[in-house]
């Protein structure tokens, strides 16, 4: 069949190509009708391999394609499209998936940046929340799923304001064995990828890439200014532009949460999602501590209640006193 669909043409007895909605090196999306259940649109991916692959690599590329994608089907979360079907037509793989509606955040990055505004902090840490439990569920699955290609155009706002983490062309399976490679994957996109993650050993990746990735377009969202290649930025460390040294309304403890996401080594990283997440919004356990030069705002209300009921315990106490003393002077 031809490399690229064209509208009109009709996959697998079912899906009517509209028109391509994104492309990129390892294959490319469109938006299709589902002609069995009537106005369900949903997004085509079609995944191509290098016409120069031996075949015995094509094959397994093609058997792990299939073994993702049974995967992909089985995941259901708010924040991630759903898979809903997958198949094979000559020497091409599909992925069908929810399509998503809405603008990407590239686009709304675009929009403020146009109008010389950024976007609001209480926006994109709202967004951050919804991304952080998608990520969260992905890598808790067994085997984790990695999506190594976290970035603004990768995640969609909806109309109803529900973020969508919307491609999984680059997500790698943590087998046990690190044995198994991953032909959906990439080289993620250079702006927003860790160092360990480049050379295409995806045996040094984990959680903390995603991590890495996650901080970079939170960077990217609140600054207005892409994030430094970690190549760059390994040969010349201090060379990283403060987030705040560039929006001053982003809050310290915001700041200083996306520098250790940011962290060119993946020790020096949160050790996952819900950590760089708490530091975000500023939760802790444990004992009392200060996050950007602040407590929390849930240790600050702890700490009010605290004074509260210390302030009425103490106030009793002289009232008593004083009502002790009234009745000894009688």
């Amino acid at each position: 069949m031809n490399n690229y669909p064209v509208s009109g043409k009709v996959l697998h007895e079912r899906y009517c190509i509209k028109h391509i909605i994104g492309q990129g090196g390892f294959g490319s999306i469109y938006l299709a009708e589902d002609m069995r259940l009537e106005g369900r649109l949903c997004a085509v991916k079609q995944v191509r391999y290098d016409p120069a692959f031996p075949e015995e690599m094509l094959k397994e590329s093609r058997d792990q394609f299939m073994r993702e994608a049974t995967v992909l089907a089985r995941l259901d979360h708010p924040n991630l499209p759903k898979v809903s079907d997958f198949f094979s037509i000559d020497q091409n793989d599909f992925l069908v998936m929810d399509y998503v509606p809405g603008d990407d955040l590239r686009t709304m990055l675009a929009k403020a940046e146009s109008s010389g505004k950024f976007l609001k902090e209480e926006d994109v840490l709202d967004w951050a929340l919804q991304i952080g439990d998608a990520l969260s569920y992905l890598h808790n699955q067994d085997p984790p799923i990695l999506h190594r290609d976290i970035k603004p155009s990768n995640l969609k706002v909806t109309p109803s304001g529900l973020v969508k983490l919307v491609d999984f062309g680059l997500v790698k399976l943590l087998a046990p064995d690190e044995v198994t490679i991953t032909i959906m994957q990439g080289q993620g996109t250079a702006l927003y990828t860790p160092l360990e993650q480049y050379g295409g050993d995806s045996s040094h990746t984990d959680a903390r890439a995603d991590v890495y990735a996650f901080g970079c377009t939170l960077y990217h969202l609140l600054t207005n200014t892409p994030p430094m290649n970690v190549r760059d930025r390994f040969l010349k460390p201090e060379s990283l532009v403060t987030p705040r040294s560039i929006n001053p309304a982003i809050t310290p403890r915001v700041e200083e949460a996306i520098l250790w996401a940011m962290a060119l080594h993946p020790d020096d990283r949160p050790k996952d999602v819900t950590t760089f997440v708490k530091a975000l919004t500023g939760e802790t356990t444990g004992n009392l501590r200060r996050i950007g030069g602040g407590y929390s705002r849930s240790l600050q209300a702890q700490i009010g209640k605290t004074e509260t009921q210390l302030g009425l315990l103490v106030g009793g106490l002289v009232f008593l006193s004083l009502l002790f003393t009234l009745i000894h002077n009688l």
